[in-house]
């Protein structure tokens, strides 16, 4: 049996904030990065807040989620007891909230009534995810919480809040976004729902992603970007995503680096070893190929695979994006020094288990000694 789940609404556009003018008299906890306090965007958004509302601000959100400071929030969920939740900004923020609200909930008996999402960054796809990843500094271990009930009520995309992102962000969240889409097409619990948003979304990063990083203030090109964020997340959030998440969360707790480049470098060899290792799994890459027009009908589906790296490769040269560890200045010696530990905590993973193949220890030292460079 297959499930897909139509949630949350998502409301796009330049004029989606209006969505928020539907809150009255209500005890909100607004959960946000924070630079964006006190900007003209945020100020527009709680803006239409001020319907007779209570609005506390939480904004103690780091990169990577710290246990510290999803402690922190939930010591102020308590405090606050709110009726609506709204997080603003990238994935961190995002989950930062749902890490907030899954503690706060249980401790207080007190489910609020609605939560928002409305992602600053085109990316992790958070605001329409079911999951909150988590990092716990002291062991250098990333782990998520994953609950159906965590996906947003409402997701508000509005792009000009991703106008002003630099092309670095631009670029590796959007390298994500394609990760995800590749992860989902061939998870575990994928259905041909998962599979559309996949392909769609796949389809729009090959097209624009590389043209939004020259072109930054297009905002038609941001807001199809956008779009396709949330489709991957939606898509991923029922399918599961898979070895290149698993190994990319241990790239970020070891190596500090930026989620979307470790899915990045990590995701053409993962390609390469599930179209080997399962045919089901090259044939719906080798047709999702086809479909994004990367290769025409009659090409043999080893070929196809070829070019999905190939073009991948190329997409992060043109955004001027490390593709090895090495490009991004860890020695080979300093990696392999690592390589028992990526390949054990990779494995714990939770993305791990919606592989549709399960690999060796043997063949995920293979993977990271490509992506070592």
């Amino acid at each position: 049996m297959s499930e897909f789940t139509l949630k949350p609404i998502i409301v796009s556009g330049s004029d989606s904030l209006n969505k928020l003018d539907n809150f009255k008299n209500q005890k909100i906890l607004l959960v946000c990065d924070p630079f964006l306090v006190d900007t003209k965007e945020f100020n527009k958004i709680t803006s239409h807040l001020n319907s007779g509302n209570t609005i506390e601000i939480f904004s103690d959100v780091k990169p990577d989620p710290p246990l510290e400071n999803i402690t922190s929030g939930v010591k102020f969920f308590v405090n606050v007891k709110p009726t609506v939740m709204v997080a603003v900004g990238g994935g961190s923020a995002i989950d930062t909230a749902k890490a907030i609200r899954f503690f706060g909930e249980k401790i207080t008996n007190s489910p609020i009534g609605c939560f928002v999402g409305i992602p600053t960054t085109s990316g992790t796809g958070s605001e329409v995810t079911n999951a909150a990843v988590i990092t716990d500094d002291k062991n250098g271990v990333k782990f998520p919480i994953i609950e159906n009930y965590l996906i947003p009520d409402i997701s508000i995309l509005y792009p000009e809040l991703v106008m002003s992102a630099p092309k670095s962000v631009t670029a590796f969240s959007g390298l994500d976004v394609l990760t995800h889409d590749f992860e989902a097409l061939v998870g575990k619990d994928n259905n041909l729902f998962t599979d559309a948003l996949a392909e769609k979304s796949m389809s729009v990063i090959f097209d624009h992603l590389v043209e939004v990083t020259k072109d930054p203030q297009n905002i038609e090109l941001r807001k199809i970007i956008h779009e396709a964020s949330a489709a991957a997340g939606a898509s991923f959030s029922y399918a599961g995503l898979g070895i290149a998440h698993a190994i990319a969360h241990q790239l970020g707790s070891i190596y500090h680096m930026p989620h979307g480049l470790a899915c990045a470098i990590t995701l053409p060899y993962a390609i390469e070893y599930n179209a080997r290792a399962d045919k089901n799994a090259q044939k719906k890459y080798a047709d999702a190929a086809r479909r994004c027009g990367l290769v025409s009908k009659n090409i043999a589906d080893n070929v196809a695979i070829k070019k999905i790296i190939r073009q991948i490769h190329l997409m992060m040269t043109q955004m001027d994006c490390p593709k090895s560890l090495k490009e991004f200045g860890i020695t080979a010696k300093d990696a392999m020094q690592e390589a028992d530990r990526v390949v054990e905590y990779a494995k714990k993973d939770g993305n791990y288990k919606y592989n549709p193949v399960e690999p060796s220890d043997e063949d995920l030292l293979n993977i990271y000694k490509k992506i070592v460079g």
